[in-house]
C-alpha cells in the first residue's frame, strides 16, 4: 500500500491528473444524465447563473476584445453607469475566467460551462497535490480523494451555478499548501503570491478557506512540531504570508468592501440550524437542498473518515486530532456564533451553509490520514461502516432522503468497504482502486443529476444564447449611437443584466453591489425590482428616457422605438442642487421634478385618462394583469418585499372607453396618471436648448462643453454613486444624479470616476510588494553566504 516518500520537487503529478480526470468525467456524466445544456434541451442557467454570472462573463468577453462600454473601473452599460471594479473582483477575477475570450461570443453559455468544469477539476488536482505533500501515500488514492473533495455535494449542487465560489474550492487546498510551506520554512516568496491570487479570485470563499486552512495548520503544528518557540515561529510565518498576500490583493479588496457597504441592503435573515436528521441526510448521495449543508464526499471517503478513530495503525494523537477537527467543524455549522464567524458575521442571503466545502476538505484530509499506516483493518472498517449506518438511520426522518440515495449509499458502502479491505492484498490493488473510482463516479454523477432536477423544479431558469438573443443584440447594435444617446434593451428582459449580455447602455442592473443611491432613485421614479431591490429593472417610460438620454429602446416585438432626447449632460437653472431625499411618494411627481417640467395630468375620472393622452399605471404591490378596457393586458410583478412592479405604460387613452381594469382584486396602493406628449416635447426641447454642445466619454470619465454664459447646475444622466470627481472637486448630487454647480465663466465639465478605496489599496499593495522584494533580496543574500 505504501510508496516511497518523494520530495515535493520530484512528486509525480499522476494523482492530480487522475483527480482532475475523474472530476471532469463525473460532472459531465451527471449533466448529460440530466439532459441539461450543453448535452440536452434543458436549461442550465438557473437563478443567478443566468441572471448575473453569464452576463458578467459576456461583459468580460467584450472587455478582453475591446468592445465594452467602459473599462476595469467603470461600466457605462449597466444601471445608467456604475462602478465595475467591485463586480470584477466579486465575479470575474478568478484566473480561469479569462478563458471565455477564446470562445465565440454567441457561445458564452458554453464558455461559462467549460470554465466551471475546469475550475472543479483544478480543485481536485490541487487537493490531490496537497495530500501527497502532507505525507506519503499512493498516488491513485490521492487522486480518488482529491476528486471526492471536488465532487462534494456543495460543489456539484450549489457552487456549480455560482462559478466564483469554485475559486474558494480551489483556494482551500492551495492555502493549506502555504501552511505546509510555513511549517517547513520554505517558499516564503511564493506563499504570499498564492494567497493574493486566492483572495483576488473570490474574497468571500477565500476568507472561509483561510479559516479552514488555519485550523488545518494548527493541527499540523501540534502533531509535527514540539516546543512553544518552534510552533510560534511556524504560526508567525503563516500569518505573515497570509497578511502579505491579502495586502497584495488590496487594490481589488478595498474597493470591493467599500462598495458592499454602499450597496442596497440585502435580505437580513436570522440563522436557524437545520435538524440533525437533515444534516446526516446530506451525507448521502442523491439529495438536494440549498438550506442544509451538502457534506457528501463519496461513500469511500466517508468510510475512511468514520474508520479513522478505530484505525490502530495510525498514531493515537493523529486519530484524535483529525477526528476532533472534523467533528468540531461539523458542529460549527450548526452553532450561530461560529456560523456567523464563517460568513464574515452576516448570515448570507440564500444558502446559509456556504462554508461546507471547508468541512469537505478537512474530511478528505482526515480520510488521507487514515491511510498513513495502510488501509484500515476489517475491525476498523466495520466500526466505521456502523457509524455511517447509524447516521443514515438517523436521517430516515428527513424529507431530503430518497430511495435512490439510500440505494446508492448502501451499494457504495458495501463496495467501498470491500475495496478498502481488498487493498491489504497487493494483487487486488488495481481492481479495488477501479471499484472505488466507479463508486465515486456513480454517486457523484447521480448527485449532480439529482441536483439539476431540484434546481430546475424550484428555481427560475434562463435560456442559453439562441436566436432571440442574436436578434435582440443585432437590433441594439444597429440602433446605437453612443455617446450621442443611450440604447436600452428594455423589458421584458432575458436576464437581470441584459445590457451586459445583449448590448446597449440600459438602466437594468443586478449585482451584490447595486448601489443604494441607484436603487432608491430608480424606485422613486417608478422602476420595478426583484431580489429585494438588488435587481433593478429598466423603466419603460418616455419621461425617464429623456432624463437618462435614452434615444433608442428595444420593443418586445424586436423593433426599436426612437426618440429625440437631451444629451448625457444637461443644465438646470440656478438654485441649490436637489438630493435623493427631495423625492416624494408619487413617481409621476418625482419624474416631473427631475425633468423640470409638468408633463402629467390627473385622470378625468378615477381610472380614466383624457383622450389623446397616454395612461401609466403605478401599482408596485400588484401581482396580476391590468388593462385599459379597450386595450391589451399587461402583467405586473409585485410581490413585496422580494419583487416590486414597475410603472407600466398602458397605452393611449380614448377617453371613457379606455377605463382602467384590474383583472384581480385592486391593490391597496395604485395611481393612474396621464402623459401629455405635447408638454413632454416642449420640456425636452427646453433641456436640449441649454444642454452641452458636445459630449466625449472615456472608459471612466466624461467631458462636456457648455454654451457660453451657462449658469446653474450641470447634471450628468449618471447615478450619483461615490467616486465621481468633477472639475477638480467631489461631485454633487441632484435628485440622485451626478451634478456640478457651475461658477460664472464655466464652459466645460470634466468628470472622472475612481472607485473609493482604489488609491489606498494601491498604496497597501505597493508597501506589501516592497516588503516582498526586500525579503527576496535578503533570501538571495543568505543563500549566497551559505
Amino acid at each position: 500500500m505504501s510508496t516511497p516518500h518523494r520530495s515535493p520537487r520530484h512528486r509525480s503529478p499522476s494523482g492530480s491528473a487522475l483527480a482532475a480526470l475523474l472530476t471532469a468525467v463525473a460532472v459531465c456524466a451527471g449533466d448529460a444524465a440530466a439532459r441539461v445544456f450543453p448535452y440536452g434541451p434543458r436549461h442550465r442557467s438557473v437563478n443567478d447563473l443566468g441572471n448575473q454570472f453569464v452576463p458578467f462573463h459576456a461583459h468580460l468577453w467584450d472587455l478582453l476584445h475591446g468592445r465594452a462600454r467602459g473599462g476595469l473601473l467603470f461600466n457605462w452599460q449597466s444601471g445608467y453607469g456604475t462602478s465595475f471594479l467591485p463586480d470584477l473582483g466579486t465575479y470575474l477575477t478568478g484566473p480561469f475566467s479569462v478563458l471565455v475570450a477564446v470562445f465565440p461570443r454567441a457561445d458564452i453559455d458554453l464558455a461559462v460551462y467549460v470554465v466551471t468544469v475546469l475550475k472543479t477539476a483544478a480543485a481536485a488536482a490541487a487537493m490531490a497535490w496537497l495530500l501527497r505533500t502532507l505525507h506519503r501515500g499512493p498516488w491513485w488514492a490521492a487522486g480518488l480523494l482529491g476528486a471526492s473533495y471536488a465532487l462534494c455535494g456543495w460543489s456539484v449542487i450549489e457552487a456549480s451555478y455560482n462559478p466564483m465560489w469554485l475559486d474558494g474550492l480551489i483556494a482551500f487546498p492551495l492555502l493549506c499548501l502555504t501552511g505546509e510551506w510555513a511549517l517547513r520554512a520554505r517558499r516564503a516568496l511564493l506563499a504570499p503570491l498564492v494567497v493574493a491570487v486566492c483572495w483576488t479570485a473570490n474574497f468571500y470563499t477565500a476568507y472561509m478557506a483561510t479559516l479552514g486552512a488555519a485550523l488545518v495548520l494548527l493541527v499540523r503544528v501540534v502533531l509535527t512540531r514540539e516546543g512553544l518557540r518552534t510552533r510560534t515561529a511556524v504560526i508567525a510565518r503563516a500569518a505573515g504570508s497570509t497578511v502579505l498576500g491579502i495586502a497584495l490583493a488590496a487594490p481589488v479588496l478595498l474597493p470591493l468592501f467599500l462598495s458592499s457597504g454602499q450597496a442596497y441592503p440585502g435580505w437580513v435573515k436570522e440563522f436557524r440550524p437545520v435538524p440533525w436528521a437533515d444534516l446526516f441526510a446530506r451525507l448521502l448521495p442523491g439529495t438536494y437542498s440549498f438550506s442544509s449543508p451538502a457534506v457528501f464526499v463519496g461513500t469511500g471517503t466517508l468510510l475512511l473518515v468514520a474508520a479513522l478513530p478505530f484505525h490502530r495503525t495510525v498514531p493515537l494523537r493523529d486519530r484524535l486530532w483529525w477526528t476532533g477537527l472534523t467533528a468540531a467543524v461539523a458542529l460549527s455549522l450548526q452553532w450561530a456564533p461560529t456560523h456567523l464567524a464563517w460568513h464574515l458575521f452576516a448570515t448570507p442571503n440564500g444558502s446559509p451553509y456556504r462554508q461546507t466545502f471547508v468541512l469537505a476538505g478537512i474530511a478528505v484530509i482526515a480520510a488521507w490520514t487514515a491511510l498513513v499506516g495502510g488501509p484500515p483493518r476489517p475491525a476498523a472498517l466495520a466500526a466505521g461502516a456502523g457509524v455511517l449506518a447509524a447516521a443514515a438511520l438517523w436521517a430516515r426522518t428527513s424529507a431530503l432522503t430518497t430511495t435512490w440515495g439510500y440505494a446508492l449509499f448502501a451499494g457504495g458502502l458495501v463496495a467501498a468497504g470491500s475495496a478498502w479491505w481488498a487493498l491489504r492484498h497487493r494483487r487486488a490493488a488495481l481492481p479495488a482502486a477501479g471499484l472505488l473510482a466507479l463508486v465515486l463516479l456513480a454517486q457523484a454523477a447521480a448527485t449532480t443529476a439529482f441536483g439539476h432536477k431540484g434546481k430546475l423544479g424550484g428555481l427560475d431558469d434562463y435560456p442559453s444564447w439562441g436566436a432571440s438573443h442574436t436578434a435582440r443584440a443585432a437590433a441594439l447594435a444597429a440602433a446605437g449611437d453612443w455617446p450621442a444617446y443611450r440604447t436600452d434593451p428594455s423589458r421584458p428582459a432575458l436576464s437581470g443584466n441584459d445590457p451586459l449580455l445583449l448590448g446597449g447602455e440600459g438602466g437594468s442592473y443586478y449585482s451584490s453591489h447595486t448601489p443604494e443611491v441607484f436603487t432608491r432613485t430608480m424606485a422613486a421614479l417608478g422602476a420595478g425590482w426583484t431580489s429585494r431591490g438588488r435587481n433593478v429593472q429598466s423603466i419603460d417610460n418616455p419621461v425617464t428616457d429623456a432624463v437618462f438620454a435614452v434615444g433608442a429602446r428595444l420593443r418586445p416585438d424586436g423593433s426599436v422605438l426612437r426618440a429625440e432626447v437631451p444629451p448625457l449632460v444637461t443644465t438646470r437653472p440656478p438654485g441649490p442642487p436637489g438630493t435623493p431625499g427631495s423625492y416624494g411618494d408619487s413617481p409621476f411627481a418625482n419624474q416631473e421634478l427631475l425633468l423640470g417640467a409638468r408633463v402629467y395630468e390627473e385622470p378625468l375620472a378615477p381610472g380614466v385618462c383624457r383622450a389623446g393622452t397616454e395612461a401609466y399605471l403605478w401599482a408596485p404591490e400588484y401581482n396580476a394583469t391590468a388593462r385599459l378596457a379597450d386595450g391589451p393586458a399587461f402583467r405586473l410583478n409585485g410581490n413585496a418585499p422580494r419583487n416590486r412592479a414597475a410603472l407600466q405604460p398602458m397605452g393611449p387613452s380614448r377617453g371613457a372607453s379606455s377605463a382602467l381594469v384590474f383583472d384581480a382584486d385592486p391593490p391597496p396602493r395604485w395611481t393612474l396618471s396621464c402623459l401629455d406628449r405635447t408638454r413632454l416635447d416642449a420640456a425636452v426641447a427646453a433641456l436640449r436648448a441649454t444642454a452641452a454642445t458636445s459630449v466625449r466619454v472615456g472608459s471612466s470619465g466624461i467631458r462636456a462643453d457648455l454654451p457660453a454664459g451657462t449658469t446653474g447646475t450641470a447634471v450628468l444622466s449618471v447615478p450619483a454613486i461615490a467616486g465621481w470627481t468633477c472639475n477638480g472637486r467631489p461631485a454633487a448630487s441632484h435628485l440622485g444624479l451626478v451634478a456640478v454647480p457651475l461658477t460664472p465663466g464655466t464652459t466645460q465639465v470634466a468628470c472622472s470616476f475612481r472607485p473609493p478605496g482604489l488609491l489606498p489599496g494601491l498604496a497597501v499593495a505597493a508597501a506589501a510588494l516592497t516588503l516582498l522584494a526586500v525579503t527576496a533580496v535578503r533570501s538571495r543574500g543568505s543563500r549566497r553566504r551559505a
